[in-house]
């Protein structure tokens, strides 16, 4: 098969005697809805002496889309992945392990989330075949456009993952040749400089097992010696990427309790006494000296706390003891004093080891089991009622200190805090008072006041023996579709409230003058020829008596401004609309598309809605340049922006050349 056209996704698959999982993985490669034409196989096998060499050649046999390439063993799987990077044209990259194997659908899922939401790498849900551990918090819902700071994609660093090749050519990305850790170093360089970063979430992507004979390398190159130097890169990538200060710590952390802390506890007891002390110990004390910041180490749980203490301190005997004994010790439970929570290991408040009280506590570390049972409104006026359980785990019964905090998201204003009834539960005891009920009133619940326009966050100020701990009012169930359902929208003292639940299952209030609500929806964009944009959308409930929209208006960066007419047509109720925008006839540049009403000054932006692509057409006759529009990433608060422009010159000449070329093999 000659490729006319660059693949869409380069497969890199590393082989070293992977029989008999490695027919199932080509084969998962092959079977891929995005289709053969659209992707380039890598298949490198690393030396192996178990039939991986000729079944890779069997496979090539059948599939001119699988490039095979036998080298001598390299000792891990970084080095494999570079040849097949070296060779690699795909507009991605995406690396599968040869034991493991894809969801039918998954690379298709994959480029459509980049494509459309511009990123640099998308993460497909895992699944674990055989007990084999995957990553889960990450996988919660879909996530278009995040980063790693605001989503829990960075606790994953292997490299199973859809990367864009040119953010991986710009780093000059390359793995090292370690037999461990060495993708978390590549992973996370990656994920410090991606221009965002999807998650697909609704469908079972990646299937990642154990082999059946036993040899997977992180089973079988899981000691000290064989993590240290991806440690270190990985610490040293980190530092080379972020500047000091929170979002430094923030990443910093996983490192620390991953890579530092982990290991530690789990394998240098395991080291002979010459290696731990001389070889292994220098290392981590030096990376909790460098890298471990006061920021980073109240973020930490005191069992990790203590380990850097005892590193810091240069306590290597103590350090042992606390590593060897770390399993017994965490049963230990906790001591409540002054309202704060402390760890109840043997060191605690010993006057021969003197440890401080920080490194033992735990009282911003303790789980706080909670559930959102109830949310409705009482009756016909603005009375919200909420009740369910909450109880700071080991403390027993709920305090009536307990408090409902409505906190404000992104404007300056107090939290608003609400007296909640305790009740005993009916699944505890009497003494062990778990429930919570409280019934907030809209109109009155800021000092007398409504509560004020914008999105509250609600949050549990749980108090128990003194020690209180503030979690977000949520609801961990849901119905047989997977859904939430929250009370419906209500009018409450010249306002609307909406409440709703975040994809992670949060509760929240969005409080908005009644004036303030959309008048209108828009529900479909669409080329119609090359060149005309079609808007489509109708009137809302809340339009009674307000003035609709009237005109579909684009403007320039210049200033300069086009506006076609909104044409309503019969529905039930005359609310259905639609524009046509000749995009065409708009001069090269950015324009911001609107929907204007009649009153002065008054915009309701036409979002950017997902599945809009560009669209190219000729000026004049099929002759001469062409030009084009696409939608751009980031608009001006929340409207569509378009960019017309000429099509390049060297684009528009290879897109032809390319038509002549397929034209003449016809």
């Amino acid at each position: 098969m000659v490729r006319t056209k660059t693949p869409r996704v380069s497969v890199i698959i590393p082989a070293y005697n992977s029989m008999p999982e490695l027919t199932e993985c080509v084969a998962s490669v092959m079977e891929q809805t995005l289709g053969l034409d659209k992707i380039e196989i890598i298949a490198v096998d690393d030396g192996s002496t178990d039939g991986t060499a000729d079944e890779l050649d069997r496979l090539a046999g059948g599939c001119p889309g699988l490039r095979v390439v036998h080298q001598p063993n390299s000792g891990g799987a970084g080095g494999p992945r570079n040849t097949g990077l070296d060779m690699a044209v795909g507009d991605y990259v995406f690396f599968l392990d040869s034991d493991d194997y894809l969801g039918p659908d998954a690379l298709r899922r994959m480029v459509a989330m980049a494509d459309e939401n511009r990123t640099d790498v998308v993460l497909g849900k895992m699944v674990s075949v055989g007990g084999r551990a995957v990553p889960t918090a990450v996988f919660s819902h879909n996530q278009p456009r995040t980063d790693v700071f605001s989503s829990a994609a960075y606790r994953t660093l292997g490299c199973w993952k859809l990367f864009r090749r040119s953010l991986i050519e710009r780093l000059d990305l390359r793995f090292p040749p370690y037999r461990n850790c060495e993708d978390k170093p590549f992973t996370a360089a990656a994920f410090l400089n991606a221009d965002g970063i999807s998650v697909v979430a609704d469908y079972d992507c990646y299937y990642s097992r154990n082999r059946q004979n036993g040899n997977n390398l992180t089973l079988t190159a899981a000691d000290l010696v064989h993590r240290m130097d991806g440690t270190r890169l990985c610490f040293e990538t980190v530092a080379r990427y972020l500047e000091p200060g929170p979002r430094r710590d923030q990443i910093m952390r996983r490192h620390v309790e991953w890579e530092l802390c982990g290991p530690l506890r789990a394998l240098l007891p395991k080291e002979s006494e010459q290696q731990a002390r001389e070889r292994f110990y220098p290392q981590f004390r030096e990376w909790a000296l460098s890298h471990v910041t006061e920021g980073v180490f109240q973020q930490l749980a005191p069992p990790d706390r203590l380990i850097v203490h005892l590193l810091r301190a240069d306590r290597y005997e103590d350090l042992i003891t606390v590593a060897r004994h770390a399993k017994e010790d965490a049963a230990r439970g906790n001591v409540v004093d002054k309202g704060r929570v402390y760890w109840c290991h043997p060191f605690f408040r010993d006057p021969a080891k003197a440890v401080p009280d920080a490194c033992f506590d735990a009282t911003d570390r303790l789980p706080v089991r909670h559930e959102l049972a109830e949310a409705a409104w009482q009756g016909d006026g603005g009375v919200l009622r909420l009740a369910g359980h909450a109880r700071i785990e080991s403390l027993g019964a709920l305090e009536p200190t307990t408090r409902l905090v409505l906190r404000p998201r992104g404007f300056p204003h107090p939290d608003v805090r609400v007296p909640v009834t305790v009740r005993t539960a009916s699944h505890q005891p009497d003494d062990q008072a778990t429930g919570f009920l409280v019934e907030v009133d809209l109109s009155t619940v800021d000092s007398g006041a409504p509560l004020g326009a914008g999105v509250w966050d609600l949050h549990l100020d749980v108090r128990a023996k003194g020690v209180s701990r503030t979690v977000r009012l949520r609801q961990a169930g849901t119905d047989a579709n997977g859904q939430r359902t929250a009370p419906p929208r209500r009018e409450v003292a010249a306002t609307t409230a909406r409440p709703f639940f975040t994809p992670y299952g949060n509760f929240s209030l969005d409080i908005r003058r009644t004036e303030d609500e959309p008048v209108c929806q828009v529900a479909a964009l669409a080329w119609d020829a090359p060149g005309t944009l079609v808007v489509t959308g109708r009137l809302t409930d809340d339009a009674a008596g307000r003035p609709g929209p009237t005109a579909l208006r684009a403007e320039g960066d210049s200033g300069s401004v086009r506006e076609v007419p909104l044409r309503y047509a019969p529905d039930g109720g005359g609310t259905g609309f639609t524009a046509r925008l000749p995009v065409r006839k708009l001069p090269p540049g950015r324009w911001t598309l609107t929907l204007r009403t009649d009153e002065p000054h008054s915009r309701i932006p036409v979002p950017p809605l997902k599945g809009l692509t560009g669209t190219r057409w000729f000026r004049t006759a099929r002759l001469g340049r062409p030009s084009y529009a696409k939608p751009l990433p980031h608009g001006s608060k929340g409207a569509l922006v378009l960019r017309v422009a000429p099509v390049g010159l060297a684009a528009g000449l290879r897109r032809r050349l390319g038509r002549l070329g397929s034209g003449s093999r016809r």
